[in-house]
């Protein structure tokens, strides 16, 4: 007898717990600064990330078609051997001793990009498999909402724990209320959020170890790429779900949108802290707004559920239109405190594109290429944040050179050249959106989709 449920499916279950236990880091609230306390540069830290985005798109696309090729379960049990290992690297690495921290980060920082890229798509590829054994494949939707909002409780708590225990004034005086008493400096707290975050790699390994993936003989059969070697296989794959995508109007469409949206959105969100300094938000209380931020995947889901199920596709790309738009174009005024509204509706689109574009694509995959087709849309989402990063910073550059000759302090200059960047992020959507509209339009006419897809 099928399940009732699609949560009475393990795998579904266990897919939720490996994105909670994967995504709830508790260094995130102090990431900037856990480094710095280490002892490495600002410049480093640049350069440590740089080559963390720079290996997550160079791995992306081949780990999804490894993901199809020698199954989810395998690469989801490297990706939690990576995570355990990246932590624990940072975890130990002693102090004060400059050239051995900074290779433990480079390590950490390559590791991390590794292990999301192994992440992408294969995890979320597998509990769609386990749907649509049982038949319950339009039940994604209902799981989405709930892996959300579960990981957005993971994400608060590891937030608000991260940030307690790194502070030794807050610990110290927490043991106190236990008749403990200890003088604690930063370096006895270093390195607490990394110990917490390598419990949860290590639940991450658990939860993948348990995980179970059922072979299809059928396409294995069918499918010549299963019985070449693993990496002429992921190679050949990798072409045919490129092929796939381009061929494909819907899917094309799809990602294209998703990409225009998750770029200009991330990247406004990438400058949120110094916005929040902008409208005179105190820094004490970037932590309770990144809670409450994180709050958002607790309803905005169910609402993005109910418009999936409900509503066509281009009605709801109307919606993620003018919810985005709001967002971008409120914050162009920089609004002191109520400017949080604007950049909360902003967040509220990021929810609701990612439902709705894992729904789409999702449901329009072929199983055997599920997983690669998932990382070609990571893969675009990195090349358009990253592009748009790149344009931000020359818009930046030739600002700042045009109000350099006015009398203002270095924070003054900064300050009036990010609140003169803004309107670009408006702009930006808005030409994109119009160029991809019109561009999808065509496409789907010319291969007689629209009326399918659109209507």
């Amino acid at each position: 007898m099928p399940p009732a449920s699609p949560f009475q499916i393990p795998d579904v279950r266990r897919f939720i717990a490996f994105r909670i236990c994967f995504n709830s880091r508790f260094y995130y609230p102090i990431f900037t600064i856990l480094f710095l306390d280490f002892g490495l540069t600002v410049d480093q830290f640049a350069l440590l990330n740089a080559v963390w985005a720079g290996t997550i798109v160079l791995s992306e696309v081949p780990s999804g078609a490894l993901a199809d090729i020698i199954g989810r379960r395998r690469l989801l049990i490297f990706t939690g051997v990576l995570m355990v290992v990246e932590i624990a690297i940072i975890a130990v690495v002693p102090t004060g001793r400059m050239p051995l921290v900074f290779g433990a980060f480079l390590i950490n920082r390559i590791l991390s990009g590794l292990a999301e890229a192994a992440a992408s798509g294969a995890d979320e590829a597998l509990a769609y498999d386990a749907l649509e054994r049982a038949g319950l494949e339009k039940q994604w939707g209902r799981v989405l909402e709930v892996q959300v909002r579960c990981q957005s409780v993971g994400f608060i708590l590891s937030m608000v724990i991260g940030a307690a225990v790194y502070d030794p004034r807050l610990v110290q005086r927490a043991l106190s209320w236990f008749g403990v008493e200890a003088a604690l400096t930063q370096a006895d707290t270093l390195r607490w959020p990394l110990y917490l975050t390598l419990v949860m790699a290590v639940g991450t390994l658990l939860t993948a170890l348990r995980m179970t993936e059922a072979s299809d003989s059928d396409d294995a059969a069918s499918d010549p790429s299963r019985r070449e070697k693993p990496v002429a296989a992921a190679f050949r794959l990798t072409l045919k779900a490129g092929s796939w995508i381009l061929n494909t109007p819907w899917a094309l469409s799809v990602i294209l949108f998703g990409l225009l949206f998750d770029g200009v959105i991330r990247m406004a969100i990438t400058l949120s802290s110094q916005y929040y300094r902008l409208i005179l938000i105190p820094e004490a209380l970037f932590g309770v707004i990144g809670a409450l931020i994180a709050a958002l995947g607790l309803f905005v889901p169910r609402w993005a559920r109910h418009l999936s199920e409900t509503r066509q596709p281009a009605f709801n790309l109307a919606i993620t239109t003018l919810v985005t738009l709001i967002g971008l174009t409120g914050m162009v005024f920089c609004w002191p405190f109520w400017g949080l509204v604007p950049a909360i509706v902003l967040f509220s689109a990021m929810f609701l594109n990612g439902f709705f574009i894992s729904h789409y694509l999702n449901s329009i995959t072929a199983r055997h290429q599920r997983a690669t087709v998932l990382s070609f849309k990571g893969l675009s989402y990195n090349l358009s944040y990253g592009l748009l990063g790149i344009l931000y910073s020359l818009l930046v550059a030739g600002l700042r050179g045009r109000l350099a000759g006015a009398e203002l302090t270095a924070t003054a200059l900064e300050d009036a050249v990010f609140k003169a960047s803004l309107p670009a992020f408006p702009w930006t959507f808005v030409v994109g959106w119009g160029v991809l509209a019109g561009f999808v339009f065509w496409h789907l006419r010319r291969h007689g989709a629209l009326r399918d897809r659109v209507g």
